[in-house]
């Protein structure tokens, strides 16, 4: 995570929790066009309205403490089905899921991966791959997406 996003972060998740939701995760997209996505959560899930409730509240805040120089558009959404997983405990939830793993560096040849997440060990998921057990250090994750199963 960015120093910025973990900036924002820190200034936003005490205004969602206050809500009754989860600042599940967020996601800075800079230049052009810059985005600011939220990703909320509650156990009884997200609707549109709980969206546009969160909307509000960020906005003001965005706008008093102004974290990000310049224009950017600010997006509320639920995590969906096959949410981004942002932190390490999350991944703890999903286990038995399928994960897809974008990595900073090959692991058995692949930087792209969906495995099943087998455990997390300290600062480590280990997952199962064709038949093999990887043992990949969070620190090595880009990006980490939940895989939506449809039994």
């Amino acid at each position: 995570m960015s120093k910025r996003t973990e900036q924002i972060r820190e200034l936003l998740a005490p205004v969602v929790n206050d809500m009754g939701y989860e600042l599940w995760g967020i996601e800075y997209l800079q230049g052009r066009g810059a985005v600011l996505r939220l990703y909320i959560d509650h156990e009884a899930g997200i609707t549109v309205d709980d969206c546009v409730a969160v909307s509000h509240e960020v906005s003001g805040v965005l706008d008093v403490e102004d974290p990000i120089p310049g224009e950017f558009n600010l997006e509320v959404s639920s995590p969906g089905m096959d949410r981004p997983l942002f932190e390490l405990s999350q991944f703890e939830r999903y286990l038995g899921e399928q994960v897809q793993l974008k990595l900073l560096a090959p692991v058995a040849g692949k930087r792209k991966m969906m495995a099943t997440l087998v455990a997390v060990d300290g600062d480590t998921l280990v997952l199962m791959l064709n038949g093999d057990t990887l043992r990949i250090p969070y620190s090595q994750v880009d990006r980490a997406r939940l895989e939506p199963r449809f039994d």
